[in-house]
């Protein structure tokens, strides 16, 4: 890795087993202080005001689901990607629901059992996240 990613310590930065870090944040909370993201996907309902660094949108209203499946793998995958030497951050409304399945998305393709990604961001970013059934069934079913 390269020291453009997220440090350890950093708020709300999720270490998967790789060792790559991802940060997860809810948009209606202030832009943690530190570094900025380089790369960001935002997950909302709707256009997400623009920023200075790169990101991509995928529409995904608050309590659902990805509204396009197969664009929201490809999009997912990039993040991995990336964040193997870039700051990336999953963001919603919250930073709970949404990015907590994105972040378990993101467990699954660094190696970690669908059936236990849940799990894994629960105990390693936010004990809530993952707020409902369809979105857990949406991991358990997720094959990046």
């Amino acid at each position: 890795m390269t020291t453009d990613t997220w440090q350890p310590t950093d708020p709300g930065v999720l270490r998967l087993p790789t060792g790559r870090l991802i940060r997860g944040r809810g948009l209606r909370r202030p832009l943690p202080p530190g570094n900025a993201p380089t790369y960001a996907v935002y997950l909302l309902g709707t256009q997400p005001p623009e920023v200075p660094w790169e990101f991509r949108w995928l529409r995904w209203p608050d309590f659902r689901l990805p509204a396009d499946r197969a664009r929201a793998e490809s999009v997912l995958r990039e993040a991995w990607d990336r964040a193997a030497a870039e700051r990336v951050e999953i963001a919603c409304g919250g930073g709970r629901g949404r990015t907590g399945t994105a972040l378990a998305c993101l467990a699954v393709l660094d190696g970690v059992p669908a059936d236990e990604a849940v799990a894994f961001v629960r105990r390693n970013y936010d004990r809530h996240a993952v707020e409902t059934p369809w979105q857990k069934r949406y991991v358990r079913r997720f094959a990046g």
